[in-house]
């Protein structure tokens, strides 16, 4: 009755061509009981006479990926499924669950023992790639915080307190995620649901519509979800930020209010405005005339107490009463009147008690039901008007519960409390016969919730700390039921007129609204909930997680000690401040805190395998290596445990042993990309190029933002002479990171191989701003200065490097090489022999032999000969290091005047393609050796130009100019 207009311009759109309807989202708005919910379903039964496929969702979702797999079920029971999306949503739970089961272990926030996996960080040694990821331990208690908004572009980050941590968590957790997962599209799956999801989505949708005419989405009780939905909705069908939405899509929200303003004011044009009103008095009477109530008196009674709202009308019409024998009474309200009206007492006796529930299905119809006349009623009062009924399952109109539940709270306390506590003892026994996955588990955790909102309603005082207790663990374990347990709280407070409990439902709720919800909710329980210590100390623990994430490391520890207060043997709180240490570089405290751990628990390999990782990021790998065996031992299959004992192994110089435990880890999990490139970066260090760049490709194509295996990959290349590709990966990691020190230093290596000194210098300059210690960045800077003669500032560096490393022969050699040049010879000379003391190196040895030569000592040859013998009887090596040997032997042969074997080594150099800086190198010792040794200078000068011919195409002209100057 009524409505007619609306369902006739919802029709004409139908009627149209797509491409050409400017209006194609229907909002339908007005207050409760107006009949939105009836008008959305006749929509959409005139949207499925069309020909379309519908969805439809109300508050019962709590999210957009909620919002999307709902309307996946009913487009796949309607014959058009959306598969991708159905696999993408299961692998999203799944991921999920991964984390989530891990969460409080991990950060020893549960009361219960550990779980989830743990994960390594590792950093660079001085001058070499750095031998892992940096993953940290705290990596599934961010999992479970994910999806809460709290990272701008990427999830939740509970607690962040200040910018600019958020900003580098947000990083490091991108990085961790992709470490967890087997790839990175699960890492960003989990980071980002909706932007990963919701192009898939749109994508079904799209294969969908094109075998129908439309496809309706219906969004009822938008009042409730827009808050939730606005945002991605407007962006889905205004905007391609997640991709195209199909012209045949037509959306229907329903709510109180209209659109928001924020959202939706610049897009008024594609909006079809549907205010609903009360009824006008003829189509009040008409409605009831088609329910034969026609008695005038009867009819002015039932306009009067209904306002004439369609709901209420309707309602009292469904009774059909004769007369109006009541009309003299002023009291009472239109659902009161209905129920007096209801003649059949098991009727009124079930319509009342099914008010008691918050929502309906035919087993708690049953249970609520205590009257045995009214046992097979559920088709019945599902037919009433104000029944919202949806696949079964049903709910009553808000209009109407609010009055039912009040007349029966008036009438009979004892019996309200009694029947509300039946209903709480019913939803306990449905809670025991799901299994001992409790908080895991979806349904467990919905018989509780229902359980909760019983007891609050029969006894709020006693059930109220309980109630709060909970939320502890709803916010561990299923962040997104937050909301739904605030909503709860305050509901239940206001049906059971129980200020206390509807208070705290508000406030619950102002904080899950707040920037930062998970911090807000545990702070507001911990400063103001009446838990008993065991819930204070728990609610520290997830409090003090919560500041872990933010990297608020000082709070955490606060907040860890003051639940050791509250309970001083707790594992969990020392679990939770161990790691925090260990993440805020206290590796030592960390360490007493992992010692107590495993104490009580000996069992425990996670807490076992970070006490191992602690251990190895102070360097004392025996200690690692045994506590990395014994998690070894307990967990074979856990492939981080596995590969961080590689990672122990490479930082003791083991090779073999640790590549043999990354071929294990990588058979265990082929897809993870830190570990794949942890074996391509012990393929690297053991000259294997080819394996390295095999597995580095790899971890860059499961991870194309992995900077520390694209910069990996960068310094194979180099090893293996490739520089320009060399050059292009370290500068792609930079750009990724670009604090990257590492790949910073790198590129300044490998740009001074290629003789592009001045920018070599300044990416030295910046590597070591960030790590002044840096010795082989220091050597580097040292020895690029020299090639550009600055002597004096090349000797500052190189004497800061060897006291920092007294016994680093190269840095020794290349200080004494400064001091020959500025024509210190003593000075070079007992450097030399510091060095040659160290290790046997042909280079020092040729060295040696030109100071001998300046200073005019007979030695001289002994030590030219050395040089012949090690280059003769060194091993095949890396490029480098082979035209390094041969750059020393011709350069005997130069200095010994034997001009064919000078020519032929001259010859088998240049065959091997030294880079431009080796060969600006070479042409520098010749100057020398032309200035030492004059008679040698007519052929020197030769070789000089042979070599300035031999420069890359690619060399920079300030290097052919360096090559034609005479000084070295």
């Amino acid at each position: 009755m009524g409505r007619r207009d609306e369902l006739a311009l919802f029709r004409e759109a139908l009627q149209q061509p797509p491409e050409e309807l400017a209006q194609f989202l229907f909002h339908v708005h007005g207050p409760g009981g107006v009949g939105k919910s009836t008008l959305v379903r006749q929509l959409e039964n005139a949207a499925r006479d069309a020909g379309a496929v519908t969805g439809y969702v109300d508050e019962a979702v709590t999210d957009a990926v909620e919002a999307m797999r709902a309307v996946g079920v009913q487009l796949a029971q309607q014959g058009a499924p959306l598969k991708r999306l159905d696999r993408l949503l299961a692998t999203y739970r799944q991921r999920r669950h991964e984390a989530a089961a891990g969460a409080a272990a991990a950060s020893g926030a549960t009361a219960g023992p550990a779980g989830g996996a743990l994960t390594p960080s590792a950093g660079p040694a001085d001058g070499e790639a750095p031998s892992g990821p940096a993953p940290a331990t705290v990596i599934a208690s961010r999992i479970g915080l994910v999806g809460m908004g709290m990272i701008p572009g990427v999830g939740a980050f509970t607690g962040a307190l200040d910018p600019n941590q958020v900003a580098a968590s947000a990083e490091q957790l991108r990085g961790l995620l992709s470490a967890r997962f087997r790839s990175h599209d699960d890492a960003q799956l989990v980071l980002s649901p909706l932007q990963v999801l919701t192009p898939v989505f749109l994508q079904d949708l799209a294969e969908a519509a094109q075998r129908r005419p439309w496809l309706v989405l219906l969004l009822d009780t938008y009042e409730r979800t827009g808050p939730l939905l606005d945002e991605w909705l407007r962006d889905v069908l205004v905007t391609d930020r997640y991709g195209e939405l199909p012209a045949n899509v037509l959306v229907v929200t329903a709510g109180r209010a209209r659109l928001d303003p924020r959202h939706w004011g610049d897009w008024h044009d594609v909006v079809a405005d549907l205010p609903l009103e009360p009824f006008t008095e003829a189509e009040a009477r008409r409605l009831l005339a088609a329910s034969n109530v026609t008695d005038e008196r009867t009819v002015e009674v039932i306009l009067r107490l209904s306002g004439r709202l369609p709901l209420l009308v309707s309602t009292l019409a469904e009774a059909r009463p004769a007369d109006a024998a009541d009309v003299g009474d002023p009291s009472g309200t239109a659902v009161e009147r209905f129920l007096r009206w209801e003649t059949e007492p098991a009727r009124r006796a079930a319509a009342l008690a099914c008010a008691l529930p918050q929502e309906l299905d035919e087993d708690v119809y049953r249970a609520a039901v205590d009257d045995p006349q009214a046992r097979e009623l559920f088709r019945w009062l599902r037919s009433m008007p104000f029944v919202i009924d949806r696949a079964g399952r049903c709910h009553y109109h808000d209009v109407v519960r609010t009055a039912m539940l009040r007349l029966q709270r008036r009438q009979s306390p004892a019996r309200w409390q009694e029947q509300h506590t039946r209903l709480a003892d019913t939803f306990r026994q449905w809670q025991d016969r799901t299994g001992e996955r409790r908080w895991r588990d979806d349904r467990w955790r919905a018989h509780r919730l229902q359980e909760t909102y019983h007891r609050l309603c029969a006894d709020p005082r006693r059930a109220l700390p309980h109630a709060l207790r909970d939320l502890l663990n709803v916010q561990d374990y299923d962040p997104e039921a937050l909301r739904r347990w605030a909503q709860t709280l305050q509901r239940a407070g206001r049906d059971a007129d129980a200020a206390e409990v509807g208070e705290w439902g508000e406030r619950l709720l102002t904080a899950v609204a707040d920037p930062h919800p998970g911090l807000a909710v545990l702070t507001l329980l911990v400063s103001h909930a009446e838990l008993d210590p065991a819930g204070r100390a728990y609610g520290h623990r997830l409090r003090g997680r919560s500041h872990v994430e933010a990297g608020a490391y000082d709070r955490a520890l606060t907040d860890f000690g003051a639940a050791l207060a509250l309970e001083p043997g707790s594992t969990g709180a020392f679990r939770g401040r161990g790691i925090t240490l260990h993440l805020a570089g206290r590796h030592e405290e960390a360490l007493a805190d992992f010692d107590r751990v495993v104490a009580d628990d000996p069992g425990d390999h996670e807490v076992i395998a970070t006490r191992a990782e602690t251990y190895r990021l102070l360097r004392r790998y025996e200690e690692a290596l045994a506590d990395f065996d014994r998690a070894v031992g307990t967990a074979p299959r856990d492939s981080w445990i596995v590969a961080s004992r590689g990672e122990t192994y490479y930082g003791l110089g083991r090779y073999e042993e640790a590549l043999a435990d990354f071929d294990r880890a990588v058979g265990i999990d082929p897809d993870r990309d830190w570990i794949v490139a942890s074996r391509g970066e012990t393929f690297r260090v053991l000259e294997r190029h080819e394996e390295a760049l095999a597995d580095l490709d790899r971890a860059v194509a499961l991870n194309g933002d992995y900077a520390w295996a694209i910069a990996s990959r960068g310094e194979t290349h180099h090893a293996a002479g490739r520089y320009e590709e060399a050059l292009a990966d370290l500068d792609r990691a930079i750009g990724l990171a670009p604090e990257y020190q590492w790949a910073i230093g790198k590129r300044g290596a490998v740009l001074a191989a290629v003789g592009r000194y001045e920018e070599a210098l300044a990416d030295f300059d910046r590597s070591l701003e960030l790590v002044p210690g840096d010795v082989q960045r220091l050597g580097d800077r040292g020895q690029t200065l020299r090639m550009l003669g600055r002597h004096e500032e090349a000797l500052a560096d190189l004497d800061r490097a060897v006291a920092l490393a007294p016994d680093v022969g190269w840095l020794i050699v290349s200080r004494a090489l400064v001091h020959r040049l500025l024509g210190r010879y003593e000075e070079a000379s007992a450097g030399l022999d510091r060095a040659i003391g160290l290790e046997q190196d042909a280079w020092y040895h040729y060295e040696k032999a030109v100071v001998l030569h300046a200073l005019g000592d007979p030695g001289r040859d002994a030590q030219l000969a050395r040089v012949v013998e090690l280059v003769g009887s060194a091993p095949a090596g890396p490029l480098s290091h082979t035209i390094a040997d041969l750059g020393n032997l011709f350069l005997v042969h130069c200095l010994t005047a034997r001009r064919d074997e000078a020519e032929r080594g001259f010859e088998d150099l240049l065959r091997l393609g030294p880079p431009a800086g080796r060969i600006a190198e070479l042409a520098a010792d010749l100057a020398d050796l032309a200035r030492l040794a004059p008679p040698l200078a007519a052929g020197v000068a030769g070789f000089r130009q042979r070599l300035a011919e031999a420069l890359p195409e690619s060399a920079p002209p300030a290097l052919r100019e360096l090559l034609r100057q005479d000084r070295p």
